[in-house]
């Protein structure tokens, strides 16, 4: 398809920098002090030259061919605030990375528009919101893992990577994290990590060569859509260790990719297993890595959200012929 010009935001930074893997033009606005949402072109990633930051004010003059939202701010407020009258009649998509937080299953989503695209990360969130008349499409994960960094699981140890986990307490898991650790060895990744006894926030550059390291990853998450740690972890050849929730059900087969369950007291000698066993997580690893790539590659990913925007772009153009004037 041809390249098109895309304003989005920064809501998600390691979505947005595989997101703009896709050929295309990303604008990202920015704001003085970086609040959430404006931060562009933030460091920790290598971002292409097909990324380029937009200070807000200069957006409504600014050419796109489409608008990409990825949160209900961006949607409800963001869009009033920067895009001439013009630019909110262009082709929309809404890129919804959650499943709904309020009700799991009665949650009505905040767009309600049967021009706009709303893309789903997964098909889990797609299932569980209410989305009303608009149009709905899944593209799951895409990750690029560094060439020859592969699992050597020699850290006999498990690892977590969860931004945030001791202030996002149940949903993120925090007190599985806790009553686990009291009997497997594990290591906690990301931003305040310390405050937990963890090892910090690690650049998204230096992350696969540390994960690929340990002997499995664990992943304690009650309820979320699904993890690019988790990809990324399975792309590595880095046996996956987890609730059987939500989108994870469907992609950890057990003893073929790693283990999952909704009891942690069947998880734990797993775990532990894994920790005694290196020759059972190095057959693992081969299935982990086997299921990731071929789940979670950036080809598949970069089609299937070409697919995406040529729908937005129908949608758009049944918007502006809805408006058109009759021909008398």
């Amino acid at each position: 398809m041809r390249r098109l010009r895309i304003l989005t935001w920064h809501v998600h930074g390691s979505y947005l920098y595989y997101l703009t893997q896709a050929p295309h033009n990303f604008y990202l606005p920015t704001k003085p002090g970086f609040p959430e949402g404006y931060g562009g072109r933030l460091p920790g990633f290598d971002w292409g030259s097909n990324v380029h930051d937009i200070a807000a004010e200069a957006v409504r003059h600014q050419d796109f061919d489409c608008i990409l939202f990825q949160s209900a701010r961006n949607y409800q407020e963001d869009q009033y605030e920067l895009l001439s009258p013009e630019q909110r009649q262009l082709p929309q998509l809404f890129l919804e990375h959650d499943p709904p937080r309020q009700q799991p299953t009665d949650t009505r989503h905040v767009v309600d528009d049967p021009h706009l695209l709303l893309v789903h990360v997964t098909a889990f969130n797609q299932l569980m919101w209410d989305c009303g008349s608009t149009p709905t499409r899944v593209v799951e994960h895409g990750v690029m893992v560094p060439e020859g960094v592969r699992y050597s699981g020699e850290i006999p140890r498990g690892i977590v990577v969860v931004n945030g986990l001791r202030s996002r307490g149940r949903r993120l898991g925090a007190d599985v994290f806790e009553q686990v650790r009291q009997q497997v060895p594990l290591d906690l990744v990301g931003m305040d990590a310390e405050s937990l006894g963890g090892l910090g926030e690690v650049d998204h550059t230096a992350l696969p060569e540390l994960v690929a390291r340990y002997r499995f990853f664990f992943h304690p998450i009650r309820y979320t859509s699904l993890g690019l740690a988790v990809c990324e972890a399975m792309c590595l050849g880095v046996p996956v260790v987890g609730l059987a929730t939500t989108e994870l059900a469907m992609v950890v087969e057990n003893g073929v990719s790693g283990y999952i369950d909704t009891n942690l007291a069947a998880l734990v000698p797993r775990m532990q297993q894994l920790i005694n066993d290196p020759a059972l997580a190095q057959r693992l690893s081969q299935g982990a890595q086997q299921a990731g790539m071929a789940r979670f590659n950036m080809s598949r990913f970069v089609q299937d959200w070409n697919a995406a925007f040529a729908e937005a772009l129908e949608l758009g153009r049944d918007r502006q012929s809805q408006r058109a004037p009759a021909l008398i």
